[in-house]
């Protein structure tokens, strides 16, 4: 008999748990807050009590759940099920989670990357369903990334494969990106940057409607994409620039592994063509003209979703 799974998907202000289908259907579903700032033992706790409340309120036991997998932020070790760093997460460095999963509950448990986890949805159930070669990118805080070669995920000889935000776009680039480095995609392409180009923008006397739609005089990228919907000139600009940046990070990406599909999630991305339509123009003009040919760019589709569904998955992958 086919047996159901158990997908985590760690956040920095929540966490969410679902029982999924062998189908990648989602049969019950909820979350906890993560309480970071508590200590990751107070997580881990608040953890394992929601893994009790899914398996009773759905009739669930370790006979009949294949599996637990976790999706989450940072650096994991995917081999030994430790997470090793969590930016996004404090408190959380050389954590054993899934030996301590494990021992309480007797089920095979795995972890893996949050966005490597979101790829094995898209691929297994979502907007990858089909291809054997697709990148998977998130753009958010950040821009996170997975990548599926042949069919099978990358991870690399330190499971740190696929950090796409960090590709060089300028060799002396201003802008500092929070690896530390200059001149990274990441440090010209997320939500804070767009927030920081329409900053610039006030401070220089455009008048926009960004800011007055702005509670508190607070801009937020929410703010500036309903302002470009409007018809707002500069808020459109921000939206070119961004991605035309993204375009041009991702040529590379193009030409180094030539995939058919590369899916684009996370909150930024959810402003559809704003952020879309140069993306798609940019990397056309910049990548080579056969495998730019070969690819097609699309929005994801297994929303906040993903993450859950991908780590059902990990415990076959």
């Amino acid at each position: 008999m086919t047996k159901n799974r158990i997908g985590i998907d760690v956040g920095g202000t929540n966490i969410k748990f679902a029982l999924v289908s062998p189908k990648g259907e989602i049969l019950y579903s909820n979350s906890t807050p993560t309480r970071s700032e508590m200590g990751y033992e107070y997580t881990v706790n608040n953890m394992k009590q929601a893994i009790i409340t899914l398996m009773e309120e759905t009739n669930s036991s370790k006979a009949n759940v294949e599996g637990i997998g976790f999706g989450f932020p940072g650096q994991i070790d995917y081999k030994n099920g430790i997470v090793k760093h969590s930016t996004n997460i404090p408190g959380w460095n050389n954590v054993s989670i899934t030996d301590i999963i494990e021992k309480e509950f007797g089920i095979p448990t795995r972890i893996d990357n949050d966005v490597r986890v979101a790829t094995l949805g898209e691929l297994n159930y979502g907007a990858g369903k089909g291809c054997d070669n697709l990148v998977c990118i998130t753009v958010g805080t950040g821009i996170g990334s997975g990548i599926v070669i042949n069919g099978k995920l990358v991870r690399g000889a330190s499971n740190t494969a696929g950090e796409i935000g960090h590709i060089k776009l300028f060799a002396n680039g201003e802008k500092l990106c929070g690896c530390g480095d200059y001149g990274c995609l990441e440090a010209y392409v997320s939500g804070p940057s767009i927030v920081a180009m329409a900053e610039e923008y006030l401070k220089g006397g455009k008048s926009t409607k960004f800011r007055e739609m702005a509670e508190n005089g607070e801009i937020t990228p929410y703010i500036v994409a309903k302002a470009a919907e409007q018809g707002d000139g500069v808020a459109n600009m921000i939206f070119k620039f961004m991605g035309e940046y993204l375009g041009t990070g991702l040529a590379s990406v193009v030409n180094l592994l030539n995939p058919e599909r590369i899916i684009i999630g996370g909150g930024v991305a959810a402003c559809g063509d704003l952020l879309l339509k140069p993306t798609k123009e940019a990397l056309m003009k910049r990548a080579m003209p056969v495998s730019a040919e070969a690819v097609e760019i699309v929005p994801a589709q297994l929303g906040n979703n993903a993450g859950v569904i991908g780590a059902s998955l990990l415990i076959e992958s």
